[in-house]
């Protein structure tokens, strides 16, 4: 009984020490060059958000992208690996954003060689990308899943030519699953990044990616109503703010309808995120997502066999009323093969922004 007891003891030691134990809000560690430039009151920014899915390419149907978790593949080679980072690489020189916004980057992860793809990213980008933080949101030393069997770490990072002083790591809800596996499993989250503006209130840089795989739970009205309380908070504030990133969640309108079948498994016929369509501004709005050209604001090119191009939206910029908008726009070309999400583009202007 007693080497029972404490064969038991070792065991959950070791889940602990193997796995992650955010905090619900924590500070992160900000990259700042001492020359990086300040935001002004009045200037224009550029803002790309991206899930470049660890970098893995397009030539994969990973075991979770079918709903049975039937796909084929588990890992990516180096040559994809190595081929889609210079991808990206090619994709942020050529829109030379202010700001980016990713999802999806490894650091530590068997799958992907243990490197720091975020490193090997910032070498091939121009330099005045001075700024930059990280949030992890899935992290193990080693998952026992037969898929995985090995390390873990993927992260949310955000970029920026622009002075960053703060980074913060908000937990967001858990889908509801036994212990043992929630210790294992992604714990999404958002990471809050502060850019002081001269003259003004911060800009609120929010980066995050909510669940998949929740079907059958409440969790997305949960991870909705948690960001959601994070941006009214922060609207009292009289902060400008940018909140960008994978939702998971289909735009209000007829998006559901027009999925197949099988596809809808995924998602609810009413989407959780339909109040921050009419709360807030956003990037595609409703009228671009459910238009005749809403095939235009598809964000999403599923690794699936049967799906031949993007086929839905997903990806989001939402942004406070004290923000203007100018330019956007989906890099529908060149992209395909890069990721299977397409990044979002919007410019903005922060003359609306609320003084101290």
């Amino acid at each position: 009984m007693i080497t029972v007891l404490v064969l038991t003891g070792v065991f959950f030691t070791w889940v602990y020490l193997a796995t992650y134990h955010p905090n619900a809000v924590q500070q992160e560690q900000v990259t700042c060059g001492k020359d990086a430039p300040t935001l002004k009151a009045g200037q224009s920014l550029k803002v790309l958000s991206w899930n470049v899915q660890y970098m893995a390419g397009k030539g994969y149907v990973f075991f979770y992208d079918l709903l049975d978790n039937s796909g084929p593949d588990t890992r990516p080679s180096k040559d994809s690996i190595s081929l889609t980072i210079k991808e990206v690489a090619r994709i942020i020189t050529q829109e030379d954003p202010d700001i980016i916004l990713l999802q999806e980057i490894d650091e530590g992860a068997a799958r992907t060689d243990k490197e720091d793809q975020l490193k090997r990213l910032l070498g091939l980008i121009n330099k005045a990308y001075q700024c930059h933080c990280s949030a992890f949101y899935w992290k193990a030393s080693f998952v026992p899943d037969p898929h995985v069997m090995g390390s873990v770490g993927m992260k949310l990072s955000t970029i920026s030519k622009y002075k960053i002083s703060e980074g913060i790591r908000h937990q967001l809800p858990l889908i509801p699953q036994n212990f043992l596996v929630q210790q294992f499993y992604l714990k999404r989250a958002v990471l809050e990044t502060k850019m002081p503006v001269e003259g003004n209130k911060d800009l609120l840089v929010l980066n995050t990616h909510l669940s998949a795989f929740a079907q059958g739970t409440n969790t997305m009205e949960q991870q909705v109503v948690h960001v959601n309380k994070m941006l009214k908070e922060r609207t009292k504030q009289g902060h400008p703010w940018l909140l960008g990133g994978d939702f998971n969640l289909l735009p209000v309108g007829n998006a559901y309808r027009t999925l197949p079948k099988y596809q809808k498994k995924y998602y609810k016929p009413k989407t959780e995120i339909a109040s921050f369509f009419n709360d807030y501004q956003a990037v595609p709005n409703i009228e671009q997502t459910r238009g005749e050209n809403r095939a235009e604001w598809f964000t999403h090119f599923p690794n699936d066999p049967r799906v031949k191009q993007p086929d839905r939206t997903i990806d989001y910029i939402f942004f406070s009323k004290n923000i203007d908008l100018g330019k956007t726009g989906i890099g529908q070309k060149d992209t395909w093969s890069i990721s299977d999400h397409l990044p979002l583009m919007a410019e903005f202007s922060l003359k609306g922004a609320i003084k101290k």
